[in-house]
Parts: structure tokens; C-alpha cells; sequence
């Protein structure tokens, strides 16, 4: 089913499936006009003979030249789109590629172009005049006409969407809520229960004194996902402990170890294919299972935004807002512990992200590129103020504290301006004041549960 998912998800993202789709639908929609038309021949002509009343040759005519004005709007459309691309790529980062490919207006906008295209030639190979017997599906005419007039409407709207979607805001903002929805579908969930979380006043078994058998990886690449109710699941069947040696968003070499197995014995080799199996490997990263690539994306713009070559410190404050929203959205949620059990029984050591971890993806790269740059530190030291507030957790909270200690000591470092010292020492004091304070969460800030 994990496979399923990423290959559902892979498609969405691609350039071809929904324009396949969409002009799938046109030669169905071209197909059933051209029956009512043969059905209730000369029908609407006979009523609005102004409206549906033209020949053969004016059908084909028309026909024809919305045929070829549509093949050079799309031309038109993918030099646009690869404009678009290439001046994202080079301004911000060549990991935010996918999120415009995976564009639903984009693809739609393809689709459309293609599909008036391919029902325009259905129905021009339907028209017959003179000796070839007549026929002039009427309905077919008229339909293809008002396509050609929604393309017009479709293309002026593409033009927007693409203007509006090269700028920074819509860049960032679309890679942070992908990023969110893949934190709303991963944290809330239980894949396995911790054993405190079980109730269970035992102590996990011995681990260094089992033996332990490496499974490789039968090929390179990224792990986009894992599959975790069939590691669960293979664990307790074979009634053993598997630990995973690489986690999603890792990259594993061919023949390297990828999970490892507690048993008396070499695993045998359908063991093995299933373990391997329950891993989805690829040549890039996805955020489907990756909530730590929507961050890396994000940092990406604001490191090349703050690059001495371009020095864009609005973007970089941008990519900040937006990483606290990311983090003040998983501060409150229970992410699944590494070690997960079954019954009391140990079953998967999992590998997996933490909320320090990603907390340290998000600003520890910024916060080392904006030595002197006093508003990115005023914004950072907002943000981690904000994620603060929406949870209760001691650890978390300490990883906020370590953050702001470093900011404090970097602005220390490297504001030389009288006036940048007392503002920052200023905001420094506000938010070291507030994380020492314990937040009062209300009903409805309290964490999810599953």
C-alpha cells in the first residue's frame, strides 16, 4: 500500500497524467456529441438554424483554425512553464522544481490546450459534403467553438498564474503547506506504541547482547517512505526485532545495510525481498513521508536569499515565518517513538525525525548565514517565541532555549552597531522571559491524539 501511495503521489506531481486524463474526457465528450448529433440530425438546425446552420466547408474551416491555434497555445504554454521553471531554479532552489510540475492550474491549463486540440480533430473527420454524402454534426460545431472561447479565458488566466506563482511568497508559502499536510498525516498517528505509552513496567531486552543480521539494500537512492505496519507486521510473524539502519529522507548505497534483524540465523531470502520491499526507494526526495525536505526546501531559498550575491533579506524573513508555522504546527504533536512494541514486546527500532532535529534543520543553517543581519535575528527570536507557546513539553522547550542561546551569542558576535545591540538585547530578554514561563494551553491548543 506504501508503494501505491508514492506512485499515486508521483503521478499526481507529473506534467502528463491529468492532461491525459482531460483530453481523455474530450474525445468522450467529442464522441457523444457527434451520437446526439446522428440521433437527432437536423434537429437543432431546424430551431436555431442562425446559431447551428453552417456547412460543411465553414465547419471545417473553423474547425481547422482553432485545431492550429490551439497546438501553438500549447507551444506557447510549455515555453512559459519552462521560463518559469528556470527562473525559479536560478533564483531560489532547483528542489522546488516538483512543486511547480505538480501544479494542478498547470496541468489543467496543458490539458485543456490538448484536449480542445483532439476534439476539434475528431469532429473534423465526422464533417462530410457534396458526393461524400452530408453530414455536418451541428451540436459538435458549436461545442468546439465555445471551448475555443473558454481557451481564450484559460490562457489569459494562465498567464496570471504564472506571474503569480514565480514570486518568492507563493514559492514558500506552497512548499510550507505541503509540508504541513505531511505533518498532519504522519504525527497524528500511532504506528506503534512506546512501552511507557503501553503501560507496560517493563525494561526493553538486552539489545547489544542479540545477535544481530544486516539485510542490504538491493539498490541506490533516496528512501521516499517506509512502510511501517509491514515491518511491524514481518517483526511479529518471524517473532524478532527489526531496526532500521537508514531513515526516510536518507540516502542508501546499493549493498549497504539497510535494516537489521534479531534472529539465530541468517534471514532467509523471501525475509529479506519483504524487508527490502517494505522500503520505496527513488533518485530524489519527496515530503509525502519527508517533513524534513519541506524544511530543507524552505531553508534552501532563505541561504540563497541571504548569499552575499544576492542579499534578499525580505525572502529570508519570509522563509523564516513560514518554518515557524511548520514547527508551531508540530510543537503540540506526538511524534511516534523509535522503539515500538507489540503485546510488551519490542518489535521495530525505528529511525525516524524528532522535533529537535527538525527544529535544528530549520535554523541552525540561518542562523550561522546572518551574522550582523539584526532582522533575521529579531525574527528568529520571534518565532521560537511562537513555537514555545503551543507546547508544554520540557525537552522541546529546551531545544528552544538552546536555540535562542545561540542566537544570543551570534548577535553578541557580530552586531557591531550600538543601536542593533540594545534592540536585540532588548528582544532577547523578552523572549528568554516568556520560555521560562510555562505556557497555559487552552482546550482547543491542546496536542492531537490519535
Amino acid at each position: 500500500m506504501n508503494k501505491l501511495n508514492l506512485l499515486w503521489s508521483n503521478l499526481r506531481s507529473s506534467l502528463w497524467f491529468l492532461p491525459s486524463l482531460i483530453v481523455a474526457a474530450s474525445v468522450v465528450l467529442a464522441v457523444a456529441l457527434i451520437e446526439a448529433d446522428s440521433i437527432w440530425r437536423g434537429r437543432w438546425m431546424a430551431q436555431w438554424p442562425r446559431l447551428f446552420g453552417a456547412g460543411a466547408a465553414g465547419a471545417r474551416g473553423m474547425l481547422s483554425t482553432i485545431a492550429g491555434s490551439m497546438m501553438s497555445v500549447v507551444g506557447v504554454t510549455f515555453s512559459m512553464t519552462l521560463v518559469a521553471l528556470s527562473m525559479a531554479s536560478s533564483q531560489y532552489t532547483s528542489r522546488i522544481l516538483r512543486n511547480f510540475m505538480g501544479s494542478r492550474v498547470t496541468q489543467a491549463v496543458l490539458g485543456v490546450f490538448a484536449g480542445i486540440f483532439t476534439y476539434c480533430l475528431i469532429v473534423l473527420r465526422t464533417i462530410r459534403g457534396g458526393d461524400e454524402g452530408a453530414f455536418v454534426p451541428s451540436l459538435a460545431v458549436f461545442f468546439g467553438f465555445v471551448l475555443a472561447v473558454g481557451g481564450v479565458g484559460v490562457l489569459i488566466f494562465f498567464i496570471h498564474h504564472v506571474a503569480s506563482s514565480i514570486q518568492a511568497s507563493s514559492i514558500i508559502a506552497s512548499a510550507a503547506e505541503e509540508t504541513i499536510h505531511a505533518i498532519d498525516l504522519l504525527f497524528p498517528q500511532r504506528l506503534g506504541n512506546s512501552l511507557a505509552e503501553a503501560g507496560e513496567g517493563q525494561s526493553p531486552p538486552p539489545l547489544q547482547d542479540q545477535k544481530w543480521h544486516l539485510v542490504l539494500a538491493a539498490e541506490s537512492g533516496y528512501i521516499q517512505g517506509v512502510d511501517n505496519a509491514a515491518l511491524l507486521r514481518l517483526a511479529r510473524q518471524r517473532k524478532t526485532v527489526v531496526r532500521m539502519e537508514r531513515g526516510v529522507g536518507e540516502f542508501v548505497v546499493e549493498d549497504t545495510p539497510l535494516v537489521s534483524l534479531t534472529l539465530d540465523a541468517p534471514p532467509d531470502s523471501e525475509t529479506m525481498v519483504e524487508l527490502q520491499a517494505a522500503f520505496s526507494l527513488s533518485r530524489y526526495r519527496t515530503v509525502e513521508q519527508d517533513a524534513a525536505f519541506g524544511i530543507r526546501q524552505i531553508v534552501d531559498v532563505a541561504l540563497k536569499a541571504l548569499s552575499p550575491g544576492i542579499n534578499d533579506t525580505t525572502t529570508a524573513v519570509t522563509c523564516v515565518d513560514y518554518l515557524a508555522m511548520i514547527l508551531a504546527r508540530l510543537a503540540p504533536r506526538h511524534i511516534p517513538a523509535s522503539h515500538r512494541h507489540e503485546d510488551g514486546a519490542l518489535r521495530v527500532i525505528a529511525k525516524g525525525p524528532s522535533f529537535q532535529g527538525l527544529l535544528s534543520d530549520a535554523f541552525d543553517q540561518i542562523r550561522e548565514c546572518s551574522k550582523g543581519n539584526l532582522g533575521i535575528m529579531l525574527r528568529m527570536l520571534g518565532s521560537l517565541e511562537t513555537i514555545a507557546s503551543l507546547t508544554t513539553d520540557s525537552s522541546r522547550r529546551q531545544a528552544l532555549r538552546d536555540q535562542v542561546e545561540w542566537i544570543a551569542e551570534l548577535g553578541k558576535r557580530t552586531l557591531e552597531s550600538p543601536h542593533d545591540r540594545i534592540c536585540f538585547e532588548r528582544r532577547l530578554g523578552q523572549v528568554r522571559k516568556a520560555l521560562k514561563t510555562e505556557p497555559v494551553l487552552s482546550i482547543h491548543e491542546q496536542p492531537t491524539k490519535a
